[in-house]
């Protein structure tokens, strides 16, 4: 997988954006949303290491050698787009590990347990890969609209052809995984995914703000439940099958809708911006 699709060359990249200006009113806080959680993954990573201390092979080969260096590279293409655009570097948090994580790290240890890590990785996985998928693709039809024709090329079109490769990984591995767990295993995975699920790169109030005005700007706020059920739907497929009718697990859907409606308390309320 890594080879068939390398981090994107830097010199394939064109930075020429026609109307700058308007670019950046309507794009530049969706670019540094982006760019920070792309440039994340180095904590990402350091999570990953300390949820899972001892991960199959093909774990460690695809969020060392494959994902890793290419998210890397998208963060970098589009915090330079973003400075050339006249604004402020994305500030990753690129070390943080939250003491609960260290908790979980140390119940690792245990086999058993270290499997109900494993399929909270692939779940977040999964919807981060689709909340991407999701958003790219709806930022290179803005890009496109805008007559910005190099960075929907050059830029996000490369980007977004990356990301389904990952979310392929996720998904053949979430189902392969629950088809392996016990009964007391899915209980706790079903436990831990409905206290711990938050938005990509949502980690405080302020970041759930954030990605609230990403959805707003890329015209999904308006349609928070179908993008809960687009990012949600093998999980809910594998975790939540035994209850009939349910579209989307509700842990999702308000996580979304907080955000929506933090974005709005936020621009009502000026002193709240960072």
């Amino acid at each position: 997988m890594g080879h068939d699709h390398p981090p994107i060359p830097l010199d394939s990249v064109d930075f020429t954006v026609h109307r700058p200006r308007e670019f950046e009113r309507r794009f530049g806080h969706v670019l540094d949303y982006m760019a920070r959680v792309e440039l994340e993954v180095d904590r990402n990573v350091l999570e990953i290491t300390t949820m899972l201390p001892d991960p199959p092979e093909v774990d460690r080969h695809f969020y060392a050698d494959v994902w890793q260096p290419q998210e890397i590279q998208h963060g970098l293409i589009l915090d330079k787009l973003q400075v050339e655009l006249g604004r402020s570097p994305a500030a990753p948090d690129t070390d943080s590990i939250g003491a609960k994580l260290r908790i979980l790290g140390t119940m690792a240890h245990l086999p058993s347990f270290q499997d109900v890590c494993r399929m909270l990785y692939y779940l977040t996985g999964m919807a981060t890969e689709r909340s991407a998928v999701v958003a790219y693709n709806l930022l290179h039809q803005g890009t496109t609209e805008m007559g910005e024709d190099a960075v929907a090329t050059t830029i996000i079109g490369q980007i977004k052809r990356q990301e389904p490769g990952h979310y392929a990984f996720y998904q053949l591995s979430a189902r392969a995984l629950w088809d392996e767990l016990t009964g007391w295993q899915r209980w706790m995975v079903r436990l831990m995914r409905r206290i711990s699920f938050s938005p990509v790169g949502a980690n405080d109030a302020a970041q759930k703000a954030d990605f609230g005005d990403v959805m707003a700007t890329l015209g999904i706020a308006d349609a928070a439940s179908d993008f809960a059920e687009q990012i949600s739907r093998v999980e809910r497929e594998l975790l939540w099958a035994r209850r009939r009718g349910l579209r989307v697990p509700d842990y999702v859907t308000t996580a979304l809708r907080e955000a929506v409606d933090l974005a709005k308390a936020r621009a009502h309320l000026p002193h709240l911006h960072r």
